[in-house]
């Protein structure tokens, strides 16, 4: 275990490594490099598509939610008017020309329409996805439409994201469940 007296200490099969700022480091054999590259090729081959599967899903999340906000607003205005008044006019899509591959920011009145005021819709940050409102108002049953486009990545295919909803005299404002038709961003 200890060194004779006058005989240099043998270190064996690992070498070992002085440092500067600490004690002696063994250098690690190469069984033990290809276990710790395989070990951390496992954890990378995990956790970069879930990262990319993130960063994919939070880039949804403005037309989900704003379509969402549409949604409710709509249902919340037509369960209080009769089937002719139910929702508001129909309103172009907002801003004019989809962002392309990337966000931008609206100038000041963009989001004005009277529409837009009652169903609560603005933005006033910047924003990757366009927005128009359909709505079909008729004595007995009215219905609307709500789209969402984007083109994240900027090569002219839209990404798009629709909710629909009726409402007829006599019952509940009923709102589809919300569809998407996507390139891969």
């Amino acid at each position: 275990m200890f060194a004779r007296p006058g005989r240099p200490r043998r270190l064996g099969r690992a070498a070992f490594v002085r440092s500067w700022y600490g004690p002696a480091v063994r250098a690690l054999t190469p069984l033990e490099a290809a276990s710790g590259f395989s070990i951390l090729g496992s954890v990378l081959a995990v956790a970069i598509p879930a990262f990319v599967r993130n960063v994919h899903a939070s880039r949804l999340v403005e037309p989900i939610e704003g379509l969402n906000h549409i949604a409710a607003r709509a249902a919340a205005i037509a369960a209080s008017e009769p089937a002719e008044t139910a929702y508001p006019e129909s309103v172009g899509l907002t801003p004019e020309q989809v962002p392309r591959g990337g966000a931008v920011t609206d100038p000041p009145g963009t989001w004005d329409n009277p529409t837009w005021r009652l169903l609560g819709v603005e933005y006033t940050t910047a924003h990757s996805y366009s927005f128009a409102f359909e709505s079909r108002d008729a004595p007995g049953k009215a219905t609307y439409r709500a789209v969402a486009h984007g083109d994240l990545d900027g090569d002219g295919l839209l990404s798009t994201f629709e909710v629909s909803g009726e409402s007829s005299d006599g019952s509940e404002p009923i709102t589809s469940p919300m569809e998407s038709r996507r390139e891969v961003e």
